[in-house]
């Protein structure tokens, strides 16, 4: 397990392990959508959010680092999709590739949105910081998209060929490289548009959840009644996320976010 975690480049025949791993990533593929969001639900829901050090103001502190490790992220997914987008829904439920895609943030790690997802999800279980979400949470969902990405390689490697083993020697299969970052990002123009027409749900969902796990640790530790200016200044934060989801869609759904036409003589 901790060889298929390393970023390595060597390609070599894949073992039982690897192999179940795939036939788990396949399945995990078709129903992520509802899986993932329902695991980290079961698991907050029966999980009990401690305090540091049993200190109120130490939890604070925790939850902006949680914050911050699901905002970069976000980050990472924004600059991956504002500069060369790869299409991760599939196809007919099942894992899909038109192109093999190199560039943008692709140069430098072959799964860079599952590096996003990842952390996303590693700040969201910081903020509940429960003995279950550490334990079971966080392992779990380093081991789906482990599976899911072992999955896809091999899929790549089967519909790509000589050009995607080259890639995979070239590039890390998780940590990005920083070399030549600045010069990747300058080259390229940043599509806003496609960044918020494919961002603007899923921002939204992790957002609620934060909102929805900030407010929950408190009631757990010190009873609902302690909420009331928390859950005040959470609801007005919970209304503009709402309004920015809104007019992210209303623009989406008038045409206002879509890339202009090329004119064609």
């Amino acid at each position: 397990m901790v060889q298929l975690l390393r970023d390595h480049r060597d390609q070599v025949a894949p073992g039982a392990l690897h192999r179940a791993l795939i036939r788990f990533g396949n399945f995990l593929f078709t129903g992520r959508n509802h899986i993932f969001p329902l695991t980290f639900l079961v698991i907050a829901a029966v999980s009990y959010p401690l305090a540091p050090f049993g200190s109120e103001r130490a939890d604070v502190g925790l939850d902006a680092i949680g914050i911050g490790v699901a905002l970069a992220g976000q980050l990472l997914r924004g600059l991956v999709i504002g500069l060369a987008y790869i299409r991760r829904g599939g196809k007919g439920k099942r894992i899909h590739a038109d192109d093999l895609v190199q560039d943008g943030i692709f140069a430098h790690s072959r799964n860079p949105l599952y590096v996003g997802n990842m952390l996303v999800f590693l700040g969201l279980f910081i903020v509940l910081n429960s003995v279950l979400g550490y334990l079971i949470g966080v392992p779990f969902f380093l081991l789906a998209y482990l599976s899911i990405t072992l999955a896809e390689e091999a899929y790549l490697r089967k519909q790509f060929g000589e050009p995607y083993v080259a890639y995979c020697a070239r590039v890390n299969r998780y940590v990005p490289s920083l070399r030549g970052l600045g010069a990747t990002i300058r080259s390229m123009s940043f599509d806003w548009g496609r960044l918020i027409r494919k961002e603007y749900g899923s921002t939204f969902t992790w957002i609620t959840t934060v909102l929805a796990l900030l407010l929950w640790e408190r009631a757990a530790r010190l009873g609902w009644h302690s909420v009331g200016h928390r859950a005040r200044i959470l609801a007005a934060v919970w209304l503009a996320a709402i309004a920015l989801y809104l007019l992210a869609r209303y623009m989406k759904k008038t045409g206002r976010l879509s890339a202009p036409k090329v004119a064609t003589s």
